[in-house]
């Protein structure tokens, strides 16, 4: 058997776009560490299977299985078939929160359930394909109807049969309170805080931006997706510091201040709760294994304003 490539976060990967959407159709490598990135990831597995640990269980993904998670927890493909293909992309909650998915699903992805359905057909295939090749063109017309055509095929997912797999415990909690007016006020919070991460913003400025006043923006945004405002933030911060820290003369400090953090204490402080180590201890772990060659999982990204 060929030896096995690893995956490590790139400079100008998913983790440092967090507000844009990329799509994917490649055979993944491993990951040696688990990731996160602050976009809701689809994976189609084309051919063969993948096993993931994600926050709270493990799970394999087998030939013609549709899975939808959150990205922003913790995750870690950590096996896969030698002759593995998987498509799928990667989806900024301004994106997510606009599909029209049963309220309790985008409730329970964003708290770390896992949605499979073995619905797919012959079609799947064919799609995915050709919407990775529109998003690969070059032309913004094709990329554009790559990206619609994929958000309808998710919005589909409800009209079959699937599965959501429990993550943490919290994943069962109900979402009372919640309405239909509720996800265009997430999605308003998710545009204002893709665009200012990394400015020094707090709950007034992000509701103000809403329109909405700050004590009803934390309570819609919390109930919405598990996370408060600031966790959000931090959230995005903390994937974009990510993949900064693989560039190779990258200086902790700066990755630290070019992420919005205000210092270099509250970085460190934020980075060890999602990754449970230090930056700098992350840093050489996943770059630290000269024996097994690195790559860069192969995908294109489509800038959706």
């Amino acid at each position: 058997m060929a030896q096995r490539a690893y995956y490590v976060p790139d400079a100008n990967g998913v983790e440092r776009l967090p507000t844009r959407m990329s799509m994917f159709h490649a055979a993944p490598p491993v990951m040696r560490a688990p990731h996160w990135h602050a976009q809701v990831e689809v994976n189609y597995i084309v051919r063969g299977w993948v096993h993931y640990r994600m926050s709270g269980h493990e799970v394999r993904f087998n030939e013609g299985d549709l899975v939808l998670f959150w990205g922003g927890l913790p995750h870690q493909m950590d096996d896969a078939a030698d002759d593995v293909v998987y498509a799928g992309g990667h989806l900024p909650l301004v994106h997510f929160f606009r599909l029209r998915l049963p309220q309790d699903v985008q409730s329970k992805l964003m708290q770390g359930a896992t949605l499979i359905t073995q619905a797919t057909d012959a079609s799947d295939t064919l799609n995915f394909a050709r919407w990775n090749d529109y998003a690969r063109s070059g032309d913004p017309m094709k990329a554009g109807m790559a990206v619609d055509e994929l958000l309808l095929r998710i919005e589909r997912v409800r009209f079959d049969p699937y599965t959501l797999l429990p993550g943490p415990a919290d994943v069962v909690s109900a979402v009372e309170g919640l309405d239909h007016h509720s996800s265009p006020i997430v999605v308003r919070i998710c545009d204002f805080i893709a665009d200012n991460f990394r400015e020094d913003i707090d709950s007034c400025d992000i509701a103000s931006a809403a329109d909405i006043h700050p004590k009803y923006a934390m309570n819609v945004f919390k109930k919405s997706t598990g996370m408060t405002l600031n966790d959000y933030v931090n959230l995005m911060r903390l994937s974009y510091a990510q993949a900064l820290l693989m560039q190779e003369e990258a200086n902790v400090l700066q990755v630290a201040m070019d992420s919005g953090f205000g210092s270099l204490s509250a970085f460190n402080k934020s980075f060890r709760k999602i990754a449970g180590m230090s930056p700098t201890d992350f840093r050489r772990d996943v770059r630290g294994r000269p024996s097994a060659p690195v790559t860069v999982q192969s995908g294109s990204t489509v800038q959706m304003n």
